[in-house]
């Protein structure tokens, strides 16, 4: 990323670091040695209190005072000579004595144009001054201790730049070092506290494609840990408000289309029926205006034939508005399914009986061989239906031979009947569309048996409605309808 926040948090915190650095190097270049000078003066003074106590509790030329003297010298790194009235020197460390007497004398006689007052009391002068011979610059402290003796303390300014150029020079070395190490620890701190953040990054990233699969791993409390508990939370419950709303967008499409499928239906059935009930009412209207104009009226024969056609094409009317009123309520379901265990031998071998008189008087040969009893699951009373349509459907189409056969397969978890009627085959263009309403294949036969072209439309919806298998396929010399339940 070009502004990741890792590298804005490592350029940061280096710059930061480096900035401390360069500060500290500074204030050492310009403070350091004035530092270095105010502790010198410090140790100084303390020197000279230390000596003029000193020199009140023991004798100048007396061990114990040399032995503290040297002590302080060593200490503070400093000179020290302390002269009588008469300038003999009672004591003295680490000096060239004549040199520093000689100049202590002159400080007392003369003024030093080449020294600097730094301090100056009753008792003592603290001062830097330039040696005129060898331009050496001491911090130099001179003056009378309180037993009159005459004193002077001085440190060389040489060591002290010295020492500050060391200083200087160490803390540049050590603080490249410190930066270097500290920006590879920046990099390393700053890539450890900004994973989880880009991770979290990459997982709303990832949300924002609805995608909710990745998930924050919470390690810790602290606030970015609870942020990714809260996310992970926010992903479930945006994954789940989404889901349902797919669910309610899905369902609110299939409702579209029921309504565009039930408008369909409506327009369909509405112009089926015009179409079916036309023919059925013409001949009704037709035949009763003859009666009412007294046709015939002294042909007892014919006025019968008037009459009969009037109530057969009146129970052709009946009929057909009944199927069409159980398919209208099959297809929306207001039927309820009661599913229950029934012997389907028994159901099958009654309904044939019932029909024997029909079966004699259209010289149909029925051939079921089904004795032994079958149980399945689905509804009785909608089984039977499918099974009369099929029955009532090979009766009308039964040709040459004259036979219904009635066969039951066994299959694995189904329980499969056969109705097969010897005749012509349906068409191949024609066998997925049998099922639709009022569809038919030879509509003067049906014409002639009084068909509606709803049967099989009936059966349809009742396989759909307990969601099993149905069909139809064409034998060598007939057709066979089947359909499944379950066993």
């Amino acid at each position: 990323m070009k502004h990741s926040i890792r590298k804005q948090f490592s350029v940061i915190f280096i710059l930061i670091m480096m900035a401390t650095v360069l500060m500290t190097i500074a204030m050492n270049i310009l403070f350091l040695r004035n530092f270095h000078v105010q502790i010198k003066q410090r140790d100084i003074m303390n020197a000279y209190l230390q000596i003029n106590n000193l020199s009140k509790m023991h004798s100048l030329t007396s061990k114990p005072f040399q032995d503290e003297m040297l002590d302080l010298c060593e200490k503070y790194s400093i000179n020290i000579i302390i002269m009588d009235n008469n300038s003999q020197i009672l004591a003295s460390v680490r000096g060239e004595d004549e040199a520093i007497k000689e100049e202590l004398v002159e400080y007392f006689f003369y003024d030093n144009p080449n020294a600097d007052v730094v301090e100056e009391s009753e008792h003592y002068v603290l001062q830097v001054a330039t040696d005129e011979v060898t331009q050496n610059i001491y911090l130099e402290m001179w003056g009378t201790l309180d037993n009159g003796y005459q004193f002077l303390i001085r440190s060389s300014m040489e060591s002290i730049v010295n020492s500050v150029n060391i200083s200087n020079k160490f803390w540049f070395f050590a603080a490249s070092i410190s930066a270097l190490a500290g920006g590879i620890m920046v990099i390393y701190v700053t890539n450890r506290i900004t994973k989880p953040i880009r991770k979290l990054t990459e997982i709303s990233e990832r949300m924002t494609n609805l995608d909710f699969e990745a998930k924050y791993e919470v390690k810790g409390d602290n606030e970015v840990d609870r942020l990714g508990m809260h996310m992970n939370q926010m992903s479930n419950k945006l994954e789940h408000t989404i889901s349902e709303l797919k669910t309610a967008n899905n369902e609110l499409k299939k409702d579209i289309e029921k309504k565009e499928q039930i408008d369909e239906m409506r327009r369909d059935f509405l112009a089926n029926v015009s179409h079916e009930l036309k023919t059925p009412i013409a001949l009704i209207q037709g035949y009763a205006e003859g009666l009412k104009m007294g046709i015939n009226d002294e042909d007892t024969a014919s006025r019968d034939f008037y009459c009969e056609v009037i109530m057969d094409e009146a129970n052709k009317m009946n009929d057909m508005v009944k199927k069409l009123l159980s398919l209208n309520e099959l297809e929306f379901g207001n039927i309820p399914v009661q599913m229950e265990r029934f012997n389907i031998t028994e159901l099958i071998q009654n309904y044939l009986q019932s029909m024997e008189l029909l079966f004699h008087q259209n010289e149909i040969k029925v051939e079921c061989n089904i004795d032994e009893p079958v149980y399945v699951w689905a509804d009785e009373i909608q089984i039977e239906e499918v099974f009369r349509n099929y029955i009532t459907n090979a009766m009308n189409h039964a040709d040459g031979e004259r036979v219904i056969r009635i066969t039951l397969e066994k299959m694995e978890d189904v329980i499969r009947i056969n109705v097969f009627n010897t005749g012509k085959n349906i068409p191949e263009e024609s066998l997925e569309h049998i099922w639709d309403k009022f569809y038919k294949v030879d509509k003067a036969r049906t014409r002639e048996y009084g068909g509606s072209g709803v049967g099989l439309s009936i059966v349809k919806a009742v396989m759909e409605g307990i969601n099993q298998k149905y069909g139809v396929r064409n034998e060598e010399n007939g057709v066979t309808f089947w359909f499944e339940v379950s066993c």
